[in-house]
This record gives structure tokens, sequence and C-alpha cells, in this order.
């Protein structure tokens, strides 16, 4: 114990003596530091007094570094000034003052005994500002979002706010994995260029909706309520839908609640709804967890009516809903939006009508009361036309089914849009708006348009699978100097139609309710496409076109019109006997060509009674249209019928996008004079209706009807002596695919009916103009009189002035066609090519006498086939596309029901001019 006592006491010993000793050498040190201070404090202690006085006092404040600025702006601001006293607080305010300007990129402050010299660098200018690296969103789409500018201060906190913007920008396009880095190059006179060099990075897509909660529903249903898309999905690569967008993760919330509230379940509520981005950035896991609740029905439900004209026990009646049905938030809604357009209608623009509801949580059920609260009737004050530039206000306001002065009537405002809308002129969204006006019985109607581009310059040259290839010029303007007018002018050519018209129409007539039109045409028609050389026909029409329409309802209207049309049918000089070509009875070509063949004036009276009820004239959602026509031919001319004919469609929105449309139409046409030879309509070929494509689709140009079909005698050649086999239909149609040897007649009656439906797509597809549908067409063209057939057996011969011809195309002994002249006479033998008419029991085909010689392809047996009024039945798939290149559609058909000699197509298309 004593040693380790004694150690103890000889180390603090040590301790001791080093602290004394380091205590020692600092005052030591200190003392000649004092003895100095001592020392010049006796010699001038005033003037060192004075000298740290005059150093806390601004004398003078300095700007070094300024070029762009002046050093007064620079001074302005800042706080401190001459004669404030200067501390390390006042220099720091100096710095925070100047550097808030965002002027300077560099600042100094230095006090020298109360002289201030404040050195600044200032920030360069903005040369120009450049964007590198965006190839899915467009320059145009990004420069609007950036604040700086050419000839501006560069600051480090406007880029910083602008690179969020742009980034900002491309999450609303779905591309959260985009960066933006800004790059600075320095230039001459303290000047930079800014380059935002962006990395756009893949599109966030939704990769997996979960959802939590649902019991009654399957994750399936309530995915098929949302917006937002699943990506991976058939055909998603059409939509934009499967990428990430947080304002359709709410509206999709909002889907959600209103599903399950058309379901009854009035408690129901999305407890949360998170979108967790995954670590590549590349797609996003949306969860949504769902509270269902309980189950409701409708409770007691009536109507409380404070409107004189509305009984509350009437109306209570009328409701469509009824006490023990389930909840339907739905039906709730269209009740009250039924309501007020009743209310509407009796003059009540501002009636007041809210559902009350009450909770029985006892027996689940929810009472409902529609409380029509009292207001005053309203009439209108004004009509207001807005928004039109180039468009007269006449145009507008002819439109309104209200005037100035009248009552309040909602519906009659519904049918005044469904007008303007359909003008075509304005904005599709178009809508009336209603204002109050200078008392509460008084309301201001505004017209708000937008005015569309009315005019249409049409130069195009395509590729159809009916005409093959189409040229096409049209120019038109359909708001003509802003008067509604409409005034065209087209052109079209292609292999098998010509055709000009000048066409001008004008909807009301001395601003009267009377509307004309008048057109002028030349066209030009050959049915090569469908016929061969034998069976061709060239058809050229000139005409003119008078009508005039005035309404006789609201919905319904009544056209006249009047055509006269100078037709002019031909056929080849070789076809007749006679050297001019123009004796129709010595016509040897097909009998039912012939009968066509000539000139003749029609002059036609029509009258057409229309119904409209469509929401729209251009992509009608809803609404009817039923239009009846006449048309007599007699009043001078030499073509004598009546021709009837009638049309229908109906359109229904049945939601969610979806169109479905039933179109009907039907015609009948008969003669009033019964002059035609036996064996001939009395109707001719070219006032006939025809059927096929384009009007139904499945079916080959002119597919569908009464039709002639020759079937050719076969002969063995290997037994001369064994007769002729007549050929089948299906061995006709295999080999020769029935274009030379098949021809339709025409019919003069028909129907046909179509259903479709509108399938939407998503925003991506609508935007490209893509518009698919599925269809069913049922259609039928029968009733021609039955010709005389020919059946030769023993080839096509007859006898003219006791010499036996050939009634068809010459052929040598070897089966090679020769042409026939027409400017040779049968009595001149020495020619060497053979005459019209020319006996084949005098010459071959070199002029030199000989046995008759008919060629193999004359035995033939004409059968009539098709005249049959038992419905056509095709279906398929087609899609519309608004290409850049023109409107192209395309249609998949398929054949469920035809008849014996139908000419059926599967696919058809059309691409660069309209069906």
């Amino acid at each position: 114990m004593t040693g380790f006592a004694n150690a103890a006491t000889t180390s603090k010993t040590r301790t001791t003596r080093l602290v004394a000793g380091l205590m020692a050498g600092t005052i030591m040190g200190t003392i000649p530091s004092i003895a100095l201070a001592q020392e010049s404090g006796e010699e001038g202690a005033g003037e060192t007094a004075a000298t740290v006085q005059q150093q806390d006092t601004v004398r003078s404040i300095a700007v070094a570094g300024a070029q762009r600025l002046e050093p007064q702006t620079i001074l302005s601001y800042i706080r401190l000034r001459p004669g404030d006293t200067y501390t390390q607080a006042a220099g720091d305010q100096v710095l925070k003052d100047l550097y808030a300007t965002e002027l300077f990129s560099n600042v100094s402050v230095v006090n020298n005994d109360g002289n201030v010299v404040i050195t600044v660098a200032e920030n360069p200018v903005i040369n120009r500002i450049l964007i590198e690296g965006n190839d899915r969103l467009k320059a145009d789409k990004i420069i609007p979002e950036i604040r700086l500018a050419p000839r501006q201060i560069f600051t480090r906190s406007k880029v910083r706010a602008d690179v969020a913007r742009i980034i900002e920008l491309y999450k609303r396009q779905g591309r959260f994995a985009a960066t933006v880095e800004p790059q600075l190059v320095q230039l001459a006179q303290n000047r930079v260029d800014i380059v935002f060099e962006i990395e756009e990075g893949p599109k966030s897509k939704v990769r997996q909706i979960n959802i939590i909660g649902n019991e009654q529903f399957s994750d399936g249903k309530l995915k098929g309520e949302m917006v937002t898309e699943e990506t991976g999905k058939l055909l998603s690569f059409l939509s934009s839908n499967n990428s990430y967008d947080p304002d359709r993760l709410a509206f999709d919330q909002q889907n959600l609640r209103t599903f399950y509230l058309t379901q009854g379940y009035a408690d129901f509520r999305v407890v949360s709804a998170v979108a967790e981005l995954t670590p590549d950035k590349e797609d996003f896991i949306i969860t949504y967890v769902v509270e269902e609740g309980e189950r409701y029905k409708f409770g007691d439900v009536e109507v409380q009516s404070e409107l004189r004209d509305f009984d509350s026990d009437l109306m209570t009646r009328q409701l469509p809903m009824k006490t023990g049905e389930w909840y339907d938030a739905k039906r709730v809604e269209d009740t009250v939006e039924q309501l007020t357009d009743l209310a509407g209608t009796f003059g009540y623009a501002f009636a007041d009508i809210r559902p009350e509801f009450r909770r029985n949580p006892e027996d689940l059920t929810m009472d409902v009361t529609f409380v029509l609260r009292e207001a005053p009737r309203v009439y209108v004050e004004r009509i207001d036309v807005n928004g039109n530039t180039l468009t007269q206000d006449k145009v507008v306001r002819r439109e309104f089914r209200v005037a100035e002065g009248d009552a309040f009537n909602s519906l009659a405002i519904k049918r005044s849009e469904a007008r303007i809308r359909s003008l075509g002129y304005f904005q599709e969204q178009f809508e009336v708006t209603q204002v109050e006006g200078s008392a509460p019985d008084r309301v201001i109607l505004e017209a708000n348009i937008e005015e569309q581009p009315t005019g249409e310059l049409q130069l195009s040259a395509g590729f159809s699978s009916l005409e093959r290839f189409v040229l096409a010029g049209s120019i038109r303007q359909r708001n003509f100097r802003g008067r509604g007018q409409t005034v065209g002018l087209s052109v079209n050519y292609s292999r098998y139609s010509k055709s000009a018209q000048v066409s001008f129409s004008e909807p009301y007539l001395f601003d009267r309710n009377i509307s004309m039109g008048a057109d002028i045409y030349h066209r030009e028609y050959d049915n090569d496409f469908f016929a061969s050389e034998f069976n061709r026909y060239r058809q050229a029409t000139t005409g003119l076109s008078l009508r005039a329409g005035v309404p006789l309802t609201e919905y319904m209207s009544a056209i006249a019109s009047y055509t006269l049309n100078f037709e002019d049918v031909t056929i080849g000089t070789q076809f007749f006997d006679d050297i001019d070509g123009d004796n129709i009875d010595e016509c040897i070509g097909s009998r039912f060509i012939c009968e066509a063949v000539g000139k003749r004036t029609s002059s036609i009276l029509g009258l057409t009674v229309n119904y409209n009820s469509l929401n729209s004239s251009l992509r009608p959602t809803s609404g009817e249209t039923i239009s009846f026509s006449t048309e007599f031919a007699g009043v001078g001319g030499n073509v004598d019928y009546l021709r009837m004919r009638t049309r229908m469609a109906k359109y229904f929105n049945v939601g969610s996008g979806f169109i479905f449309s039933l179109q009907a139409e039907g015609g009948w046409i008969e003669a009033l004079k019964s002059n035609a030879e036996p064996g001939f309509d009395d109707v001719r070929l070219t006032d006939r209706f025809f059927l096929g494509e384009p009007q139904f689709r499945g079916f080959d140009i002119r597919g569908v009807g009464p039709r002639i079909v020759q079937l050719a005698y076969l002969d063995d050649d290997a037994d001369p002596d064994t007769p002729r086999v007549l050929q089948t239909l299906e061995a006709l149609r295999e080999n020769d695919n029935n274009r030379s040897i098949d021809y339709s007649l025409g019919g003069r009656a028909y129907y046909l009916g179509r259903a479709e439906l509108d399938i939407p797509l998503g925003s991506g597809a609508t935007e490209m103009g893509i518009r698919p549908s599925i269809w069913v067409d049922v259609g039928s063209l029968f009733a021609v009189d039955r010709p005389i057939l020919r059946d030769n057996p023993n080839g096509v011969q007859s006898t003219i002035n006791g010499q036996l011809v050939y009634l068809g195309p010459l052929y040598d002994q070897d089966g090679n066609p020769v042409l026939r002249d027409p400017n040779n006479t049968p009595d001149d033998p020495t020619d060497d090519v053979p005459a019209i008419g020319q006996t084949l029991d005098q010459f071959d085909a070199d002029g030199n006498a000989n046995d008759p010689f008919i060629p193999p392809s004359t035995f033939y047996k004409e059968v009539l086939l098709g005249d049959s009024i038992s419905p056509r039945i095709t279906a398929g798939v087609g899609v519309n596309w608004n290409s850049p290149f023109g409107p192209f559609r395309i249609d998949i058909s398929h054949v469920i029901k035809k008849q014996r000699g139908d000419d059926t197509k599967t696919i058809s298309f059309n691409v660069g001019t309209q069906f």
C-alpha cells in the first residue's frame, strides 16, 4: 500500500510542475506585447480612438466590375448608405441584396477605412435557347413551357424552374424516366447559349392494376369500368390509355364509385389509390383499396313540386324507379335531367330540382325525394352570337328554334344546338349557354361559336378495288361569303368512269325558309369492268338538275326537283349488220345490251319528303331519318317510268362510345308505257336498279340480282361423234371467274338493310381517325321480265337475206379473231378483210370461198339466274381510317346466304376517294 501511495504522490508532483511551467511561458510571452501597447498608447492615445471611429462609419461606396449596369443602379439595390455604421452584418446584407436581384454571378464587399468597394460579376445575357434529344415531343410543345428567352439575363434559378417544367411536361406524356440536363456555352461579350439536353426515356406504362377489398365484383369487371388499361392486352398498342396519368387515376376512382352507385352500393368508397413506379422507372403498378359496403334498394320515392304547372302525385306515379328495386344513382341523375328538361319546356329556365336522400341502414333502403323548388317563368331577353368573323349572324340566328321575347323552352334550345352543329361550320361540341338577364324572369342565350375552315380543295390520286386507278379534283366552299351557301366544282377520272359537275345550293332563298339548288353535270360510264367486249356498252349523260325545298314541320321537309338528262348509250359498230351502226333491229350483239342502245331524253319530275331528327348530319350518334322519294319520267322526252324509293336510318348511343345504327332502303320502278318487243323488259337496262359493291358489302359490283350466264357446250375432241356436254356453272366460275360470260340485267325492285356497331378505341386511335365496326347486311334485287334465252348447241347462226351469217366476232379456222371492216360490202369479194354481215359460206378469213366455219366458243346456252326476292345475307368487319393521303375504308366480308349466280367478294377497299 505504501509503495502504491508513494508512486501516486510522485506522479501528482510531476503533473503540477508541468502545468506551472506552461502557465509561466504564456505569461512571459504576453509581457512584451503589453509593453509595446503601453508605449504606443502613451504617444497617441487620442489618434487611435479617432481611427477606430472612422473605420466604423461608411464614408463612400464604390462599384467595380459593372459592365451593362450603371453603378447607381447597382447601389439602388442595397440598403447600405454613406454615413451608416459598417459592420459585418451590414456587409452580409449587401451580399444578400445583390444576390436577390439574380443579376450577378459573384459579389464581394471590402471595407477600407470606411471606403466600401463592391465588386460584382454580372450574369451573362442569353443569346439563344436550344433543345436537343427530343424525338417524342416536338419543340413547339416544349418551348412554350420555357420561361427563359433570348436577351434575358441568365439565372440559375430560372434554368432550374424551366428544367422542372420540361420534366413535368414529359410526365404528363407518361415519360417519368425523362431527364433534362442544361448546358451553358460561353460566348464573347458575356453571352451564353443554353442547351437543354433531353433524355426522353421510355413511356411509363401501367404494368398491373391491383384491387383489394372487392368481394361482389371481379377484378376484370372493375378494370373494365376504368379508363386506364394494363399494357400487354390485345390491341393495346393502338391505345394511349395504358400509360400512367395522375388525372386518369383520379377519373378511374370516380368511375368505380359511379359503377358501385349504379349497383346499389351507396356506401362505397375508395380507401386509397397508390401508383408505384418500378425501380427501372418504366412501369407503374396501381393498387386500389376499396370498401364496398351494403347494397341498398329504393325506399319511398316521390316528387314534391312547388311549381304550379306540375302535379306532384301525377309525377310521382310516372317516376321510372319503384320501391323495392335496387338503388341506382344513374337513374336518379337521369330523372333529375328529365325533370329539368320538362321544366324547361314550360319556361322554367332556372328550375332548381334537387334530390334529397334518406338512408335507412336498418332495412337497407334509400328514400329519394325530388324537390322542384319554386322559380319564375323565364323569357328570352336576347340572343347573342359571339366568335363569328366570317359567318353572318343571320346564318346562326335562323337556326334557333326560339326568338327574342319567346318563352324559354329547353327542348327548342337543344334542337337549335343540333341544327347549328349540323351546319358543319363550327366546333363539334357547340352549346348554347344561358346567362341571367336584366330581371329574374329574363335569360340571355349566347351562341359562343368557334369557326372552322369550310373551304375544301382536294386533289387526290388513289387506287380502288372497284375502279383501279382514280384521279379526283374538287373545290367546294360550304359557307360561301359567310351566307351558308354551298358552291362546288368537281372532276373525276378513272378507267371506267369520268365526270364533271358544277353545283350551287342556297338554304334560305331571299332570307326565307326555302332552299334552292342546281347541278350541271356530264358523266361517262363504261361497264368494261364487268363485261367482255361482246357485252360492253358505254353510257354518256349530260344533264341539269334543279331542286327547291320547304319545311313542313320542325323535323320534316319536302323537296321538289326537275331533272333533264340527255343520254347516249353506244356499243361498237362491229355489233351491227348495217353499215352505219345505228339500226337497232340489226344489232347482233347481246340482245340485253342492244335494248339500251340509242339516244334518248329523260325529263323527270321528282318529289322527296324527308324526316330528320339526327343530332348531327356529319357523325350522328342518336336520332333517326326517313325519306320517301318518287320520280316521274315522261314530262316530255322519250323515256316514261315511275320510280319510288325510300330510305331510313336510326342511330343509338349505347354508351362508352359505342354507336349502333340500323339502316334500310328499298326501291321500285315501273314503265308507264309498254312498247317493248317480246323478250325485252319495259324498263330499259340503264334505268333499272343495280345492287352490289359498294352498297351491299360481301358482293362484287352489280353482283346481286338477275343475270344472264352463258354456259358453253363442251366438245370431246377424242370422239367427234359424241354430243357436246353443257358446262356447269361451278366449272365455269372456277375456270373463267364469270367475267366474260356473266352480266347483270338489273332489277325493277330491291331492298337493303344494314346493322352496324361502331367500336370506340383509345384516344391514340381516335386521334389517328381509326374507327372499326362490325356489321350485317341483308338485301335482294329482283323483278325483271324473263328474257328470251339463246340455246345454241350448234353454234350461233342466223340467216340474213337467205344467207348464213355468224352473229359474233369472226375467227379464222385456227381460232384467231379477225376484224370486220364496216366500209366493205358483202358484194365485194376482193377485199382482204370481210365486211360486217359477211356470209360465212362465201369467204374464209382470207376472202376466199369456203365452207361455213363456226368457232367453238359460239356453242353456248344462256340461263337466267338470281331473279329472286329471297334475301342475301353477309356479315363482316370494317375499318375507316382518315389517313394522311385520303380516306381509307376496308371491309372483310363473309357471305352467310346467297343465290345461285351471285358474285361474291371477300375483301373490298378504297383509298384516295370516297365510296
